[in-house]
């Protein structure tokens, strides 16, 4: 692990990051992600880059656009990410490994949170930075107890999301100040992850955070993730999305098979619910609900890999899956 860089001079005069953060962004219409730097000159870097926070920050999103592309899910549901998820982006001479977390369980101690959280912990023993997303302008006790994980020694950049909610940009000033006073942050980055002049901006801001090696994946690699993963993922996210609050967070999804001809994939997978209630919202009144699920799925996937998907999709009843350890790692859980 290289020693954390010097403080840069932004860091050193906190007032002149704060002028820089808080003056009126300007309007972009460009989908974040999709315009990358200039190609840096010098030695490669290669390092890890672990994205942590509690629940419904940002992460996964940041995520995204960060790889340029949709390699993790998101909801409005909280605990929508539940592994840990390894997006590539290379720019220039630089390979960014970023890893998304599962938001830190502070409430249900069941298996399966208790699996979640030990993915946080995983992530972030041995990165070699680490990125710690809160919204801008708040900080409450979930946050902190996030924030009390993170492992000393390791650079740790405070990111401010959703920058772009924030109204009365005056008042950022001083709450970024008190985070000042709550730990020792490499760096301050005020941004919204849907805003791709930030997004480039983030990337400067971390690469001289990672060592000088040789990349550890091809250049145009995007993840670590099976396809068979991402589909798993797919059919959960349009499954949370589409029925919204009714749904315990306990719902997962499991694939039963994964064909591939040429370009077409032949897909059969299970969700899986605690009980016979959960799972009529989850067919809705003469299957339309699941016909749902399986369209937007099958139609994302087909975006994502460029091919043909046939989709099929099944629902099961598991009582307690989610407090049961072996039930959990079988599903696919740490």
């Amino acid at each position: 692990m290289n020693p954390p860089p010097p403080p840069s001079p932004a860091q050193d005069d906190l007032e002149a990051m704060l002028a820089r953060a808080l003056r009126k962004p300007v309007p972009d219409t460009e989908p974040a992600g999709a315009s990358m730097p200039e190609p840096a000159a010098g030695p490669k870097r290669c390092g890890f880059v672990a994205i942590v926070g509690k629940p419904n920050v940002g992460k996964s999103t940041l995520l995204n656009a960060l790889v340029g592309q949709k390699i993790s899910i998101t909801s409005r549901k909280a605990q929508t990410t539940r592994h840990r998820i390894t997006g590539v982006r290379t720019v220039g001479a630089t390979q960014f490994v970023f890893v998304d977390t599962p938001g830190f369980q502070t409430r249900h101690g069941n298996a399966l949170n208790r699996s979640l959280n030990k993915a946080v912990l995983g992530a972030v023993s041995d990165v070699d930075v680490i990125v710690f997303v809160v919204e801008a302008g708040h900080f409450n006790l979930a946050d902190a107890k996030v924030l009390a994980l993170l492992p000393a020694g390791i650079p740790v950049i405070l990111v401010a999301n959703k920058l772009d909610m924030v109204h009365r940009r005056g008042e950022l000033a001083p709450w970024l100040r008190s985070m000042q006073e709550r730990h020792p942050f490499a760096e301050y980055v005020p941004m919204s992850a849907k805003n791709a002049k930030d997004i480039q901006r983030f990337y400067a801001i971390v690469e001289k955070y990672l060592p000088e090696q040789d990349w550890m994946y091809d250049p145009d690699e995007l993840t670590d993730r099976s396809e068979r993963f991402m589909a798993a993922e797919m059919v959960r996210e349009k499954l949370f999305r589409l029925t919204g609050d009714e749904l315990p967070y306990t719902s997962t999804v499991v694939i039963d098979r994964f064909e591939e001809e040429g370009k077409l994939r032949r897909i059969a997978a299970t969700i899986v619910v605690e009980r016979e209630s959960h799972k009529g919202m989850v067919i809705g009144e003469k299957g339309e609900k699941l016909k749902r699920i399986g369209t937007e799925a099958r139609q994302e996937l087909e975006k994502l890999w460029d091919g043909k998907v046939f989709l099929e999709l099944w629902v099961k009843v598991r009582s307690g899956w989610a407090d049961d350890e072996a039930r959990v790692r079988s599903f696919g859980y740490e």
